[in-house]
This record gives structure tokens, sequence and C-alpha cells, in this order.
């Protein structure tokens, strides 16, 4: 025999049968010789409970649905409290449901990078009191590839309106350093489901005449309306 596995088995099942010799000896032997040779019937086995994996403290998602696809975001209650909040109460009271996607920002030619922006666009129809900006530095989230995050003016200022980067774009976290206005903005959740959706409509076409200042050149031809929803 050259298999030294196989030797190993072999060894291992003797010491097994030596154990049992004992408590074997101490039992007479059954008159029938078949009833000997009969394995006794294994002990039935209770499987496991399937266990179900906590669900993360302080998410909530929500889906905003639009002609292009659905996406999925993730909300940082317990890190954005006051942000999470807002953005909440525009979905369930139905205010969302009046916004739309309406600026594409990104360098020319590029459609893989840049910020895909959303929301009442100041209608004031449908707009909330502003709410107070809630810094990086405090939430410690980051405007990386497919964040969420508040657009502002003024600290102070931010109401419906919110943005997703596409790419990460860590310019636009708080930074105490710099001279300023230096707060960065307010990220708040995060992409997790339809990220082709945001670069689709990333790469819609743009006018070239409108928009004021900054965002001139950068809203899109046609705004996309959207749909939101809390999921569970």
């Amino acid at each position: 025999m050259s298999d030294p596995s196989m030797k190993r088995r072999l060894f291992l099942a003797g010491v097994a049968a030596l154990a049992a010799t004992p408590a074997l000896a101490q039992t007479a032997a059954p008159a029938d010789p078949a009833v000997a040779a009969t394995p006794a019937a294994p002990a039935p086995v209770t499987p496991p409970a399937p266990v179900t994996p906590p669900k993360p403290k302080g998410l909530v998602r929500v889906s905003l649905t639009t002609s292009y696809g659905v996406i999925v975001l993730e909300l940082h209650k317990a890190q954005a409290p006051i942000t999470t909040a807002n953005f909440l109460r525009y979905v369930d009271e139905g205010r969302m449901d009046h916004a739309s996607f309406y600026r594409a920002n990104h360098p020319p030619g590029v459609t893989d990078f840049g910020l895909l922006q959303g929301g009442l666009q100041n209608d004031p129809k449908w707009l909330l009191k502003p709410i107070a900006h809630e810094s990086t530095t405090k939430t410690g989230l980051a405007h990386t590839d497919g964040a969420i995050s508040m657009g502002r003016r003024a600290l102070g200022t931010a109401t419906s309106d919110f943005f997703i980067c596409v790419g990460d774009q860590k310019y636009l976290d708080a930074d105490p350093k710099a001279k300023g206005d230096n707060a960065g903005y307010a990220v708040f959740g995060y992409v997790v489901e339809g990220m082709d959706v945001v670069k689709k409509m990333l790469a819609l076409p743009t006018s070239p005449t409108a928009g004021v200042g900054v965002m001139k050149g950068s809203m899109l031809m046609r705004s996309v309306p959207m749909k939101a929803r809390r999921l569970g």
C-alpha cells in the first residue's frame, strides 16, 4: 500500500475500532449473527435554523424611477440624520414626484465622470424649509463614486435639490484648511443599484445656452421626471 493518505485513513479507522472494543466486550453477543452484523440506525439530526443576518441600523433605501430605469439609494440616517430626514420627507409626502433630473455636469467629451443633478429647482409649491448643513467632517461620509449629496448656496440653504457623483470627487468634501467656504457639501447616502441609469442620464444632450453662471451649458435639453418611493 503506497498511498500515504489511504494508510492514514486506515490507521484512524483502526484507532476508532480499538476505542470501541471495551464497550463491546461488556455487552452479551446477540444470538443471531445477522443481527450483530446490522449497524445501528444513526440518531436523527436536526438541521440548524437558518441564520438571518441583522439589518444594518440607520440605513434607509429609496428608489428613484425614471424613463431610463430605476436608481436605488441607500441613505445613512445614523450618520446624516438631518439631511436624510429632509430627503425622506420629500419622498414620503410625494413632493419628490414633482422633481426631475435636469443637469449633467461633466468635462467636455467625458460622460463617465461628473455630477447628475436633480430636485424641484426651487419650485415654491413643493419646497420645505432649508435645513442645517451636515459637514462630511461630522458625518464621515465622502463624495466617492455613487454618493448622493445636497446642493446648496450658502450654509443652511439646502432644500430639495441634490446631485449624484459619477466617479470619486472628494474635492467636494469639507476641507477645514481651505480658505473661504470650506464646508463642502452634505453627503447622506450612496447609489447601491442603477449607476448605469445615472450614467445614461449624465450622457444626455445639454443646452449650450440654458442655465446661469456655473450651470450654463450643463442643463439638460430635456429634463427627466422621477418618482421616488421608500423601500421598506
